[in-house]
């Protein structure tokens, strides 16, 4: 069986990573959650909360390693031992920009592949800024994550009202 990468910021792990991350578990024997350090979105967690939030939902998982790393994903996957990104897809527009970035990885990485999953419909509207917003705007995201990972956001952005 393949190793796989579920490569992402993760700023915060969602039930829609999660679903996706299972889901890939079934697919793969091992899966490596890596949470990226170098990133050009601006997190509102650091990476090291990033990894602790992850580690601890997917603490109870055979099968799911969390981790975090720093550089070009395709070096970070060789270094492992995996060969195959696993990434999500909501929309159109993750296609487009997924199927970019998996053939600007296919000239670095022409050994690893990339394996496009759909999201399930029921997160399929989710995404980090959007809970970011509404925990923000003092609205209740508990469908969206877990209720470690949700206390975790409500703690950092009152902070930041305060």
């Amino acid at each position: 069986m393949s190793k796989a990468v579920y490569p992402g910021s993760f700023d915060p792990i969602s039930y829609g990573h999660i679903d996706l991350a299972r889901r890939g578990l079934r697919i793969f024997g091992e899966l490596t959650v890596a949470v990226a350090r170098d990133t050009s979105k601006a997190t509102l967690f650091p990476a090291e909360e990033r990894v602790d939030m992850a580690a601890e939902v997917f603490k109870d998982t055979p099968g799911v390693t969390v981790t975090s790393y720093k550089g070009m994903t395709v070096d970070y996957v060789r270094s492992i031992g995996a060969n195959v990104m696993l990434r999500g897809i909501r929309t159109v527009s993750d296609f487009e920009y997924e199927f970019q970035m998996a053939l600007t990885n296919r000239h670095f990485a022409d050994d690893l592949e990339a394996m496009f999953m759909m999201t399930s419909n029921k997160y399929s509207f989710l995404s980090s800024r959007f809970i970011k917003e509404v925990v923000a705007l003092g609205g209740d995201v508990s469908a969206f994550v877990p209720p470690q990972v949700e206390k975790r956001l409500q703690e950092k952005l009152a902070r930041r009202s305060s």
